[in-house]
Formats: C-alpha cells, structure tokens, sequence
C-alpha cells in the first residue's frame, strides 16, 4: 500500500513551526479536549430527521471513541483507508472522528458521487472501508456498494447507516475504547479530501492535522466565531467548504454548535435560524439567490444571523448587493480550494471589497504570486493565473505523479488553474479558470472526464464539452456531440447513457446539442482547448 505523505519541505516545515502555524495538535487530541473543556455543551443539533436530536462535545467524544474501537474490532487497522460517503448527519461526525481515533484515515466522498467515483477514490486511496447510508435522496447505496466490491477486491468492510441488509449497521460498530492507538504525529496525514479534477478524474488530497488545523483556526478568527456560535451546514458536510472555512471544523474548535437541516430549502433553513438562533451559514451562489427567490414569502426572525457566507463559485455584485438587505447580516465572500489556499472578504471591510471581490488570504505566510502564461508576473488589477504555497497549501496529490508534474512548479507553488486579479490591499477577484474545468453550482468536474463518457457511446465520433456562463448555477455545461455518418443521436438517449454509467448527476450535460462535425485544426487535429473556445463563443454569440 502507497504511503500517505505531504511532503513539506523541511525548511518550511520548520518555519512554519517555529512561526506558531503548526502547533503539533491532532484531531484525536482536539475532541478530547473539547470534550474536557465542555461535556454538557450542545456540539450538534441533527434536525435532519424528523426527530432532533442533540448531541454534546462529550457524547460526541463517547460515541466517536466507541466507533473507532469497533472499526477495529470489524478487522481494520490503523493506518486504513476508508471512503466516508454519508448525507449531513450526526453520525458523519461520529464516523469521522472514530476513524481518527482509531488511526485510520477517512476519504471524503460526496452523496451526490456514485459508482464510477466512488470506485475510483477505493481504487487510488487503497480503501479497505466504505461507509454509506442505506438511502438518501431517492438513491439506495447499497446496490452500488455490491457493485463497488464486484470491482475493487480490496473493498474489506461496507458499513450502513440505516437498513444495512448483509452489511455492517453503523450502530453495531462499538467496543471498547482501551484498543485504541496512540495519537498520530501531527506532521502526518489526517484525511483525503477530493479535488474539482481538472482533468480526468478527482484527484485525491492528503492533509495533514497541521496544515488543517492551523487553517481551521485562522478561519474560526477571521469569521468571528465563538462558543455562541452556531453555524447552519445547508452544503454537504464532506464538503471542503462546508469542513473547514470555518464549517463544522472550525466552529467545534471554537466551541460553538453545528446545525443540520433536512434539506437546502428556504423555509426549513430559514425556520431553523429562528428556532436554534444560528449565526452563520454558507451557500453558493445558486442557492444564495433562490434563497433570494423565495425570502418574501418566509416570515422568520432571522435577528441571530450576523453572516452569510457565499462560495464555491463566482458570486456576482448584483447578486451579492441583495444579502445584506435581505438577510439583515453582513455577506463574507469566500474563495478557496480543497488543496489549501482561502480567501475572505473581512467583516469590517469596505462594502465595495465584499460585494466585488472574493477577499484575500487568511495567513502572512501565504505566498501569492499572479502570473501569464509564460510565468512573469502581472501588474495589479491584471487578470493572471494564481499560484500560490504556504503552510496550508498542499505539495503533491496523493499517488498522482501525472497531475503533479502538471500542478506544481519546480519552486513549490500550487498552479490553481484560477484567473484571478489582485487589488493593492491582496483582495482577489476571480476571473475565470485557465483550464477545461466546468464549475456547476459550486461542484467542480473536468470537462475531459465527462466527454470520455459520452465517447463510450456506440455512435458517437466524437464530442466536446464546455462552460456557459449561467445566472443561476454560476456555470452550465453544454456537449456538442457529432454522432457516426448515419447514426441519429437524441439528448435523451446521451443523458440516460450517461446516468447508467454511474456518474454523479452533476456531471450529466445541462445542454445537449447535436452537430455534424466539429472543427478541426489546420493539420486535422483537433485541438481541445481552441475547439471548446471556439464552441463557447459560438454558444455565446447566439441570440438567447
């Protein structure tokens, strides 16, 4: 089995150490002191069921130390690797910090990801454990979980929130916490979170207990959060966004309460700020304005929420003047990646930095660098591609060499992909990408990965993906497809291709549109990158 590494220079290291960045605290370490700090205070209100249900930091604790345990009663040792793909729950956060303490390292998968993904992040994370929910949203994960195993051998152990049939119920998995290791070395490597993918596949991303809980308290500070706090986690809660900025990470470590709801819907949202006074929360832009949508028909006492966090995706300034007024708190754009770098607009900003840019980045020690294509720098207020390194900001993708050579530069700085400007005060506004990435909703996926899918498709020649700027969704994604001479080919027959493979209902084609050929370069090749710029614009300069 791969190790799982970050590998930090060491002179960086040591600096970031010496600076105060990295205090050598562990996630195992963490809950227990909040544990010791605040048994009795409410960590999570689940309001995601019918019944509510609290639970405090010490129940928490508890049930994380017992969970953890019984992973290694089941017969996984510490050091595994286990796929976590469970809806916003209380037991998310059981199952998370059990398998810290239990010295096993979660993968976080999205509920929306199915088969393909989910056999993918087994696959290149060596994962000996998958636990899921029996169903959300109309999907039953146990079928696909049979068809995980079918295809990755080393799939040990698939434990089910619910209904676990011939599975392992998650509330079986319990024994006694003295098995437990010692803790883990701070410098190691806590979890894999996922990447947008820029091409192909997501790619896996190791972060250390270091790295993460260094960003995890700069956040906490910058968003003003407290043991008053209490934060509503609307997106999912394996989300980068949702985890750490500050998300439910950085508002245990404050001591504060995380909220679920039921569903992303206004009203059920709304109603909980007023019932559980919540403080904060985050959405992205499309779900910020049907929010907007439906406001006037809510009547809630939303007096409790000091700050609306909007992310994940470009928020426009006509949209983003509207969230003050209408929510009567103040807006904090964020801009970050689950590979490291975040950025915030400040509370006490000007209201023009909040409305028009997407803030600047949390630590001194974040080295920000502008570039064009050939690597010089740009002058303020120039567009550029974003580089970026610093003592959060990762180094390699886990048991990618391709994607590495392509990501990072020889002097160590993380190429995002992101178009960005800069202002004089480091706030960035954020441009575009420089790749051929689709950002639909917040949920980043390549535009190569999808079209690989559609290519498998008996009479298809061939076909290209790509981003139209949306009002709502941020991105939609539009797939130009050339079927085989005599071949007739309906978007339908694409789209329910598509859901049979597998793939997350996110990546499936917002619009599909058939075409007799597709243009090819002046030697007969086709060139990707011009071929999906000169079908963007083509698409753009179409009447609506």
């Amino acid at each position: 089995m791969r190790p799982l590494i970050q590998p930090y220079p060491d002179a960086r290291a040591a600096a970031y150490r010496t600076a105060g960045y990295w205090r050598g605290e562990t996630f195992p370490q963490l809950l227990r002191q909040w544990a010791s700090q605040r048994p009795a205070a409410p960590a999570i209100i689940d309001a995601s069921q019918q019944n509510t249900r609290v639970l405090t930091y010490g129940e928490l604790h508890h049930r994380a130390a017992h969970f953890g345990a019984g992973l290694i009663a089941q017969g996984l040792k510490p050091g595994a690797r286990v796929v976590v793909q469970l809806p916003n729950c209380a037991e998310f956060f059981v199952a998370v910090f059990g398998l810290f303490a239990a010295g096993m390292h979660p993968v976080f998968a999205l509920p929306a990801h199915r088969q393909t993904e989910i056999a993918h992040f087994v696959d290149r994370a060596e994962a000996e454990g998958l636990i899921i929910a029996d169903s959300h949203d109309g999907f039953d994960y146990r079928p696909m979980a049979r068809d995980v195993i079918a295809q990755c051998p080393r799939l040990q152990q698939v434990i089910v929130h619910g209904a676990a049939e011939e599975f392992s119920a998650f509330s079986a998995v319990s024994a006694d916490p003295a098995t437990l290791p010692r803790d883990p070395s701070p410098a190691s490597v806590a979890f894999l979170l996922i990447s947008g993918g820029s091409t192909g596949l997501p790619k896996l991303i190791p972060r250390t207990h270091d790295d993460y809980i260094y960003s995890l308290r700069e956040s906490a500070r910058i968003c003003g959060l407290d043991r008053t706090s209490r934060y509503l986690a609307v997106l999912p809660v394996a989300h980068n966004f949702t985890l750490s900025s500050p998300g439910s990470l950085g508002v245990f470590l404050a001591g504060g309460c995380v909220v679920l709801p039921p569903s992303s819907d206004a009203k059920a949202c709304l109603s909980l700020v007023e019932r559980y006074r919540v403080s904060i929360t985050a959405l992205v832009p499309p779900l910020a304005q049907l929010w907007l949508n439906g406001l006037p028909d809510i009547r809630f006492d939303l007096s409790s929420l000091r700050v609306m966090q909007i992310g994940g995706a470009k928020l426009q300034p006509e949209i983003a003047r509207q969230i003050e007024p209408a929510f009567g708190c103040r807006l904090q754009q964020v801009f970050g990646m689950a590979e490291g770098l975040v950025n915030y607009t400040r509370l006490d900003d000007p209201q023009q930095v909040r409305i028009n840019t997407q803030g600047r980045p949390i630590s001194e020690a974040d080295d920000i660098r502008v570039v064009d294509e050939a690597g010089n720098p740009v002058a303020l207020g120039q567009p550029g591609q974003l580089q970026v390194r610093g003592p959060y900001t990762i180094c390699a993708y886990h048991n990618d060499p391709s994607a590495n050579a392509r990501s990072f530069t020889e002097d160590g700085f993380y190429c995002t992909g992101d178009i960005v400007s800069r202002d004089e005060q480091g706030n960035l506004t954020v441009r575009g990408r420089s790749g051929d990435h689709i950002n639909r909703a917040g949920e980043k996926f390549s535009a190569e990965e999808v079209e690989d899918h559609i290519l498998a498709l008996p009479g298809v020649m061939d076909v290209a993906i790509v981003a139209i700027p949306d009002t709502t969704l941020g991105e939609r994604s539009c797939a130009f497809v050339q079927p085989r001479d005599g071949v007739t080919l309906r978007p339908a027959h694409i789209r329910r291709f598509l859901r049979e493979r597998q793939i997350a209902g996110f990546k499936i084609p917002d619009e599909i549109e058939i075409v007799t050929t597709l243009q090819k370069t002046a030697v007969g090749k086709l060139s990707r990158k011009d071929l999906r710029q000169q079908l963007r614009e083509a698409r753009l300069s179409e009447p609506a």
